[in-house]
C-alpha cells in the first residue's frame, strides 16, 4: 500500500495511469493500470480516495518496491508519497455469502456499500478499512487492517461464517478463481512487453483524457490495430495447458501460454495466451504443446465465468 497525498496528487496520478483519477471522490476505488512510455504495464493497482487530494494504492506486492520508487521518481514537490506496507494486513473476504458473514462482523450498513467503493469502520471491534473489491470473480471485501490486530478479525471473520462454508484458502485457489473470471496476472499475463490494449484492458484506458505515460504509442495501436492480443483459450483434448507451453495453429508457432489450469467450477482445462490477430476470433482452432504431444484447444470469447446476478444462474463460457 502507497499513500499519495497533497496538492498536485490527482494530477500525478493522471500522468502516471491510463483511466481517468477525475472520476473518483472520496470513497471510491478504481481499477487502472501504470503504465510506461511505451504504453506497456508497469503493474496494475487499486487507487482508492481517502480524501481531497489524498489516495492510497494497491499494489502488487512483488512490484512494491519497483512502484513506490516509479512514483516517487515522477512526483514533484510538494506530494507526499509513503509506503505504507508495513502498516498494514489485508484480508480478501469473497463469495456469494461474504456480505451475510461480514454483516455479523460490523454495524456499518453493508447494502449501502456499492463495488468499487469503500468506507472506513469498525470490523470485529476494530478499526478497518472496508472495500467493495476483489481479484476472485464474486462478491467480495477486502479488509485494509493494523497488521497487529489481524488475527482479531481474522478469527471474528472465520467463527462468523463457519456456520456457512467459510474457510480459509491461499494464492492456489485465488489463482484458479481469477483466472476462471479472467482476471489478469501481473508478470504472466501482461508485463513491461506487453501493451495495455494487448492485454485486451480497453476499457482502463481512457485515450481522450490529456496526456499521460505511454498515450502516443496506445493511441497509435487503437488507430491503426493490433498485431497480437490476449486470447483465452479451453482445452478440446485432455491436457493441462501450463505457462510457457507452447500455441500452434496448424504447424507453426504463434505463442505461449501465459496462465492455465484446471478448472473446477467449470469442469474444464483452460488458459490464456497471446495470439496473432488473425487467430483472435472465438472458435478458432489451435493446439497446446503439452509435454512434447500437441493436444487441441479452440478460442473463446470473454471471461470463462460470470458470477450470477441475484437469484439467477453463473454465465460459462
Amino acid at each position: 500500500q502507497i499513500g499519495i497525498r497533497g496538492p498536485g496528487s490527482g494530477d500525478l496520478l493522471q500522468r502516471l495511469t491510463t483511466n481517468d483519477v477525475s472520476r473518483l471522490a472520496p470513497g471510491k476505488v478504481q481499477y487502472t493500470i501504470l503504465s510506461t512510455p511505451e504504453g506497456t504495464v508497469l503493474d496494475d493497482i487499486l487507487i482508492s480516495q481517502t480524501g481531497e487530494q489524498e489516495y492510497l494504492l494497491c499494489v502488487n506486492a512483488a512490484n512494491e518496491a519497483k512502484d513506490f520508487a516509479w512514483i516517487r521518481e515522477h512526483a514533484g514537490p510538494g506530494i507526499s508519497i509513503i509506503n505504507r506496507s508495513s502498516e498494514f494486513a489485508l484480508l480478501a473476504l469473497q463469495g456469494p455469502r461474504a456480505e451475510a458473514i461480514l454483516r455479523r462482523c460490523t454495524k456499518y450498513p453493508l447494502d449501502r456499500l456499492r463495488g468499487f467503493h469503500h468506507v472506513a469502520d469498525r470490523v470485529a471491534d476494530r478499526q478497518v478499512l472496508i472495500s467493495r473489491t476483489g481479484y476472485t470473480g464474486e462478491d467480495g471485501f477486502e479488509l485494509y487492517c493494523d497488521f497487529r490486530e489481524a488475527t482479531e478479525v481474522w478469527s471474528r471473520l472465520l467463527e462468523s461464517g463457519s456456520s456457512e462454508g467459510l474457510v480459509p484458502v491461499g494464492l492456489g485457489a485465488r489463482d484458479t478463481l481469477r483466472l476462471e473470471a479472467r482476471l489478469l496476472l501481473c508478470g504472466s499475463d501482461m508485463d513491461e512487453s506487453t501493451t495495455v490494449l494487448e492485454a485486451g484492458l480497453q476499457r482502463f484506458v481512457k485515450l481522450e483524457k490529456e496526456h499521460f505515460l505511454g498515450c502516443e504509442i496506445l493511441r497509435k495501436q487503437s488507430r491503426e490495430g493490433l498485431v497480437r492480443k490476449l486470447v483465452g483459450f479451453e482445452m478440446s483434448e485432455p491436457g493441462i495447458p501450463r505457462k510457457g507451453y507452447r500455441l500452434f495453429h496448424s504447424e507453426e508457432p504463434v505463442g505461449r501460454v501465459t496462465s492455465g489450469g484446471p478448472a473446477p467450477f467449470l469442469k474444464k482445462n483452460i488458459g490464456l495466451g497471446y495470439l496473432p490477430i488473425r487467430l483472435g476470433e472465438p472458435g478458432t482452432e489451435i493446439r497446446v504443446e503439452i509435454r512434447g504431444q500437441y493436444r487441441r484447444a479452440r478460442t473463446v470469447k470473454g471471461p470463462f465465468y460470470r458470477r450470477p446476478a441475484p437469484g439467477g444462474n453463473a454465465n460459462v463460457s
